[in-house]
């Protein structure tokens, strides 16, 4: 046991016996409190600053409509704010038609291009899988190669059948 935990335990035995055997006899005196004497003749700035209105003070409640006005008006007096804009009517058009959908921007990078008896080949990128192509393969079902000719090359978005074009370098 550590001698501060013995301390502890000593003023916490003290604060029991002072609860069990203490004196609870209630005293019979009631406090009153002091009054002061004002000084004769105070000077101005050392006198105590003008008292706090009472209850009797508050000022009574203004009406909604002469602080912001009568709201069929549109002119509210809001700390004497000048006399609001006319409202315009808006006319209910219907919104303009979406436009119509279009292909997702090309998913690939380029990584490099071949030629082997006279036919591309184009290395592609796309996340961490990469793609061989050539003219008329079909890319995971949704892209297909139509034609390639550097420094570029044509592929069809197949679910709206729209021909997107790839840049894939000069000739080398």
């Amino acid at each position: 046991m550590k001698p501060r935990h013995l301390v502890m335990g000593l003023a916490l035995a003290g604060a029991a016996a002072l609860v069990l055997f203490g004196d609870r006899s209630p005293s019979g005196a009631i406090s009153e409190p002091v009054v002061r004497a004002r000084p004769a003749a105070a000077p101005a700035a050392a006198r105590a600053p003008a008292p706090v209105p009472t209850a009797a003070a508050v000022l009574p409640l203004i009406p909604r409509e002469t602080l912001i006005g009568d709201p069929s008006a549109h002119t509210p007096a809001l700390f004497g704010a000048a006399a609001a804009a006319p409202v315009t009517q808006v006319k209910n058009e219907a919104p303009p038609p979406p436009p119509p959908p279009s292909a997702p921007p090309l998913p690939f990078q380029v990584i490099g291009k071949a030629v082997s008896d006279g036919q591309w080949q184009v290395f592609l990128a796309r996340g961490d899988r990469t793609y061989v192509v050539a003219a008329n393969s079909v890319i995971d079902g949704v892209y297909r190669v139509d034609s390639i000719a550097p420094p570029s090359m044509t592929l069809t978005y197949l679910p709206l059948n729209q021909q997107q074009q790839l840049s894939i370098g000069a000739l080398e």
